[in-house]
């Protein structure tokens, strides 16, 4: 049974490019909302990312499904005249073009919503619209180093990026949140909303506990690598035949069941240095030593089997051929141009099936239908 699709009959107008606010496009039309994205006339540059996907970039194919494809020259008054037509009769408008653009091409969110109160404007933004980083240029990678997250990420010898574009998935899916919460209000008051998202804000909100760790001790979490910077033992410990196993203790009773049916080694949470967690995190190299003995002396198969024995927390450490293959992942086709591609589903699970999706546009492939629809 396919789902349900709650925004059919919708219309979002999309400026779009890159990752954060394709992001949350993606999903307003992944709930049936009509997309209508605004391409310049070379396209979102995000279709240059790569080519592994069937000949596109595999970026683009995961964030513009089912999506209507437009290219439009805002410059010249008849694209111009069509962009204003379509904003008219759109529900949401999402854009996320350098900082002051669209306001210089006359359409700032504020104007747009005094000419359309219903409607629901979405600006993202690296750094905000306020302050000495407004005009700042960010990219993912940047906007990690200057949010601190690359700081807390990676090993002790030095800063790392998270290897996915986490600053701008975080602030796509806070735009899709708060378009929905803006949804909400409409239905009850009648008048559309000004939404802003930033990149640097959404990372901001995830690094909470690192900032607060910071400012209650002065010191910056450290960078440990596979492992738990508050708890041990919780971390990768090495097999015999040379696979990777995180294992996480998260309290002693835990502690004590994993030493008892683990190790074999009933008394060690009486031993000093292995007591409790704050003694074990203080004697850390000592801990993951002992334990990664008999990691050392087991294969795999044998840890797995033993750690469920012992009903204690692990995962494997895989590559991305281990996810590929890993039994928990969930997939279904993308429809492009040049075939189908799997993607993942998205992670909420519904009642009521699985929706859809909608195809990956080709660049401009709905613009002379779109132009005759909306023709002034």
């Amino acid at each position: 049974m396919s789902g349900s699709r709650p925004l059919e009959g919708l219309l979002v107008v999309a400026m779009d490019q890159a990752v954060a606010a394709p992001y949350c496009a993606s999903r307003l039309a992944d709930a049936g909302a009509r997309v209508i994205k605004i391409e310049r006339p070379e396209g979102d540059f995000a279709r240059g990312y790569d080519s592994v996907a069937n000949g596109l970039s595999s970026y683009f194919v995961w964030l513009n499904r089912g999506k209507e494809s437009v290219c439009l020259d805002i410059k010249a008054p008849e694209d111009k005249a069509l962009l204003e037509r379509l904003i008219s009769k759109a529900d949401v408008f999402i854009q996320n073009l350098a900082p002051g653009a669209m306001k210089r091409a006359g359409f700032g969110s504020a104007e747009l919503r005094a000419k359309h109160p219903r409607l629901i404007t979405v600006d993202i933004s690296g750094y905000g619209e306020e302050g000495d980083y407004a005009t700042m240029k960010a990219y993912d990678l940047l906007v990690q180093a200057e949010s601190g997250l690359a700081y807390v990420t990676g090993r002790a010898e030095g800063p790392g990026r998270v290897g996915v574009s986490a600053c701008d998935i975080a602030c796509g899916m806070h735009a899709y949140a708060a378009v929905l919460e803006a949804l909400l209000s409409r239905g009850i008051t009648g008048q559309g909303k000004g939404i802003a998202v930033s990149l640097f804000d959404g990372m901001a909100d995830w690094m909470s506990v690192p900032l607060l760790q910071y400012e209650g001790t002065g010191k910056n979490p450290p960078r440990i690598g596979l492992a738990h910077p508050s708890i041990c033992p919780y971390g990768a410990f090495t097999t015999k035949d040379g696979h990777e196993v995180l294992i996480a203790i998260q309290n002693e009773r835990e502690w004590a069941t994993f030493c008892a049916h683990f190790l074999d080694e009933p008394d060690l949470p009486r031993t000093p240095g292995f007591t409790v967690n704050n003694d074990r995190v203080a004697h850390r190299p000592m801990v993951d030593a002992h334990i990664g003995k008999m990691f050392a002396g087991l294969t795999r198969d044998e840890c797995a089997a033993k750690l469920r024995r012992a009903n204690t927390a692990y995962g494997f450490v895989n590559d991305c051929g281990g996810l590929q293959n890993h039994p928990a992942l969930k997939r279904a086709p993308v429809q492009t141009e040049k075939g189908p591609v799997p993607i993942a589903l998205p992670p909420a699970r519904l009642s009521d099936g699985v929706r859809p999706f909608g195809p990956v546009p080709a660049l401009g492939q709905h613009t002379d239908a779109v132009r005759a629809e909306f023709a002034a």
